[in-house]
């Protein structure tokens, strides 16, 4: 007998980003006049920056080279970098830190600095991600997106969140923070769309295999029902391929083998359920894909060197702490 399965009603790309938990905000604004240089350590925030007015250098840490950047782009900096902006290439940068000193910065935090000269305008901001698999899904990105004003225009949803995330700002009304967390999510999820759609067939990892229609279907299988007993052979009939091209070409793609993927995505299914549910384990496992509470235990403490009920125990109490 034949199975229907829907195929369309994963979004990989959707499940990750929710399984990295982002949450957005804004430091600061910066009205700066040259020359100017500023600092922005290596950390576990990925930043982004809107240039509303005149224009800067990028420079990463330990680079050579330096990345001119327009009035009106869009400019992220996913993977936590150190790295400087600045009006000149050549001007010495000052850490941020040293400037803002002890203000916790926000909505309505403005730093002002420089000698006097052309002007710039930036709104800054972070993205902090938490869960397990941050590293991976970092690891695919490039050090630095920039989304040309141009692009941004052509762009009609980014274009208009960036309009949006400006005006809110500016006026800070109430709700303005939820409002701006909000709009940072879409901003930073149209931004790697749009860097994606440059990127060449079989580049940028598991992100550029969401695009191959037969890889990107399996992906969709595997985060839709991650409970089912999946084979390489199941994974490749599904896609009417035969068992090891499509082993060879999901690994080239996404970087990991068909069954190291599915067991990575179980164990997310299987943490965020003790995260959030009051589930027994033993549902849990099933859940997740286990046939037994043992092999489900097994698999998940040589991946989070915990046992399921500790992990629990611990995120229970963080959440406490929150």
């Amino acid at each position: 007998m034949g199975v229907l399965m829907d195929t369309r009603g994963a979004d990989v790309f959707a499940d990750v980003l929710d399984s990295l938990k982002l949450r957005g905000r804004v430091f600061c604004r910066c009205e700066l006049s040259a020359p100017w240089a500023l600092g922005f350590a290596a950390g576990d925030f990925s930043h982004f920056h809107v240039i509303e007015q005149g224009r800067c250098w990028l420079r990463l840490e330990g680079r050579a080279d330096a990345i001119a950047i327009e009035e009106g782009d869009l400019l992220l900096v996913p993977r936590g970098h150190g790295y400087q902006l600045s009006d000149h290439p050549h001007t010495a940068p000052i850490p941020l830190t040293d400037l803002i000193a002890d203000s916790e910065g926000g909505l309505r935090a403005v730093l002002r600095y420089g000698g006097g000269g052309r002007e710039t305008r930036l709104i800054c901001g972070s993205f902090e991600f938490a869960g397990p698999h941050v590293q991976s899904f970092l690891a695919v990105l490039p050090e630095w997106i920039r989304v040309p004003k141009d692009d941004c225009h052509g762009n009609e949803w980014l274009d208009a969140t960036i309009r949006l995330l400006r005006r809110e700002t500016q006026q800070t009304e109430v709700g303005a923070e939820t409002i701006i967390a909000r709009l940072i999510d879409v901003m930073f999820v149209e931004a790697v769309r749009t860097w994606l759609r440059e990127q060449p067939s079989g580049s940028a990892g598991w992100l550029g295999a969401l695009r191959d229609p037969g890889i990107g279907v399996v992906l969709g299988l595997i985060h839709q029902s991650p409970e089912r007993r999946w084979t390489v052979p199941a994974l490749a009939a599904a896609i009417g391929m035969s068992r090891s091209p499509f082993a060879a070409k999901f690994t080239a793609l996404v970087g990991v083998s068909p069954m190291a993927y599915l067991k990575r995505w179980r164990m997310h299914v299987g943490a965020a359920l003790l995260r959030q549910h009051t589930l027994a384990v033993s549902s849990i496992a099933e859940r997740a894909g286990y046939e037994s509470v043992e092999a489900f235990s097994r698999v998940f403490t040589r991946e989070f060197g915990v046992p399921p009920g500790t992990y629990r125990r611990r995120a229970q109490r963080l959440k406490g702490q929150v």
